[in-house]
């Protein structure tokens, strides 16, 4: 077993944890922090319909549930900071659009450009709402570790996904080490979660 799939499992075993704590702790989080729970079940059931696509039903790629996996991934981190910024009702229709955008089906813009488009924004709200918390004024920093690795993770998948593009001679084993960083970041971003999520009380 090579150091991506180990780093794959370490994910996928994180993610199941995390979302079982969620679960079992929903009551303690406050309304705003709930969508965190339900930004940890959605990655969790978008990658069990990837296993069980591929394990049960044979899938030979699951290049199907991307545009799924993008459009709900950006609408709940979306809502998520909307609602912790507690920014003006009409910030919801540009995250409404473009989460509707990134599931229609398009050969003008690829799913990996949508994917990008997707990271830049959560980055700008992450980035803005880490701010917020820093000045300690708007919000609470209950979840500012979380925060904190929401914005690098997603900043550094946008430079991975560049970086692959300008260097498309890599091999099939220098590309998984770089994606193997990418998933390690992810790691500590579940771990996060679960410390946060374990420690919070009401």
């Amino acid at each position: 077993m090579d150091i991506y799939q180990v780093i794959l499992y370490l994910n996928n075993s994180l993610l199941v944890i995390c979302t079982l704590i969620g679960i079992l702790k929903y009551k303690v989080f406050r309304n705003t922090e709930k969508w965190y729970v339900y930004y940890i079940i959605f990655l969790f059931l978008i990658e069990a319909t990837g296993r069980v696509s591929i394990n049960l039903f044979n899938a030979k790629d699951l290049n199907f549930l991307f545009p799924y996996y993008v459009s709900g991934d950006f609408l709940i981190l979306g809502i998520l900071f909307i609602r912790k910024l507690a920014l003006r009702w009409y910030w919801y229709i540009p995250v409404v659009i473009l989460a509707g955008f990134f599931l229609v089906d398009t050969e003008i813009i690829s799913n990996e450009i949508k994917k990008v488009i997707s990271n830049i924004v959560v980055i700008c709200f992450a980035g803005y709402a880490l701010l917020m918390e820093i000045k300690n004024t708007k919000i609470n920093d209950r979840f500012m570790a979380v925060d904190s690795l929401i914005f690098l993770y997603y900043g550094l998948s946008v430079f991975l996904f560049f970086l692959l593009r300008q260097l498309a001679d890599f091999g099939k084993e220098e590309a998984g080490m770089i994606w193997s960083i990418n998933n390690l970041l992810c790691s500590f971003l579940y771990l996060s979660i679960i410390y946060t999520f374990l420690k919070l009380k009401k």
